[in-house]
């Protein structure tokens, strides 16, 4: 079998595979989007979000099976241990290596991106915190020969983000169907375990037991403490803030939720008037006439003479 490893020809790759990746990101746009988007007549907020999760579930679903698929061909689910023998993983695989260049060449594109789509300056932003999440994550597993380690959480990730961005678009559709937020939701917590769990399992103590420990970025081996330490801080300041977003996001919907419940439950009522009546010597009025109580009118009546 022919392995590869990374090198400075590797820019040149990934820079060929971003022209190709803004070309499949228009056709997507144009022939599949655009023409479910103006069926469904949204907004600009909407529209721009809409956009936005529609490309990220055509990746995501790409990405999550040809991830298995690689995950699976090299045992790396049936061999946990291999996630951190044999360290450093100098020598890649052709579909380990073209995967990388793939998700790099992805997030790299989706920079111009931002100014293509004329994406709004208030979510700029947002949409920079995730990119470059994902670059420092991916370029360090590449570039630090954990491309094993990598690909694992890369699927689990891939997989929480593939369930967010369809509920999200099964609600633009129907504005009552949350029910997939709350599978997203549960599953959410669940991957930020296993990707805590699987890191400190495979950086904190299966390359601690590794005979070979030392610093040779000649060989690929940064397989130090302080590495390691630095590796582990990295994941778990990441997970952590992705978590407290979560937390919060999921509090302010709650909020918002029970405040349009509560507006609900409360039925405008028009005040009552009780009806008094205005009483004058034994009679009331009615239609300006004093009368009595047995209907007739307190006048005296003038006796004619005879």
């Amino acid at each position: 079998m022919v392995h590869y490893h990374y090198g400075p020809k590797d820019l040149v790759t990934v820079l060929f595979y971003i022209f190709i990746t803004i070309i499949l990101h228009a056709v997507v746009q144009e022939y599949i989007l655009d023409k479910i988007s103006k069926r469904l007549h949204l907004s600009k907020v909407k529209h721009s979000k809409f956009n936005e999760s529609g490309q990220l579930v055509v990746f995501h679903l790409s990405s999550v099976i040809w991830c298995f698929y690689v995950v699976v061909t090299e045992g790396y689910l049936t061999n946990p241990r291999s996630l951190w023998e044999d360290y450093p993983h100098v020598h890649l695989p052709f579909q380990v290596k073209f995967f990388y260049l793939c998700q790099l060449a992805y997030w790299l594109h989706a920079l111009p991106e931002l100014y293509f789509q004329k994406v709004r300056k208030e979510e700029i932003p947002r949409q920079l915190q995730y990119i470059c999440l994902y670059l420092v994550h991916i370029a360090g597993a590449y570039l630090l020969n954990l491309s094993r380690l990598g690909l694992v959480l890369l699927l689990l990730q891939y997989s929480a983000e593939f369930l967010f961005h369809t509920a999200r678009l099964c609600y633009f559709a129907d504005e009552n169907n949350e029910k997939l937020f709350n599978a997203w939701a549960a599953a959410f917590g669940v991957t930020r375990l296993f990707i805590l769990t699987l890191a400190v399992l495979a950086i904190g103590f299966g390359l601690a037991r590794v005979e070979n420990q030392a610093f040779d970025p000649e060989k690929g081996n940064f397989n130090t403490l302080l590495c390691r330490l630095c590796m582990l801080l990295l994941v778990c300041a990441a997970q952590a803030w992705l978590m407290w977003r979560f937390i919060h996001s999921q509090l302010r919907h709650w909020r918002e939720h029970w405040s349009e419940q509560s507006a609900k439950r409360r039925v405008p009522t028009a005040p009552r008037l009780a009806a008094r009546l205005i009483k004058r010597e034994s009679g009331y009025h009615e239609n300006g006439v004093v009368k009595a109580e047995n209907g007739t009118s307190t006048r005296t009546k003038k006796l004619k003479s005879p």
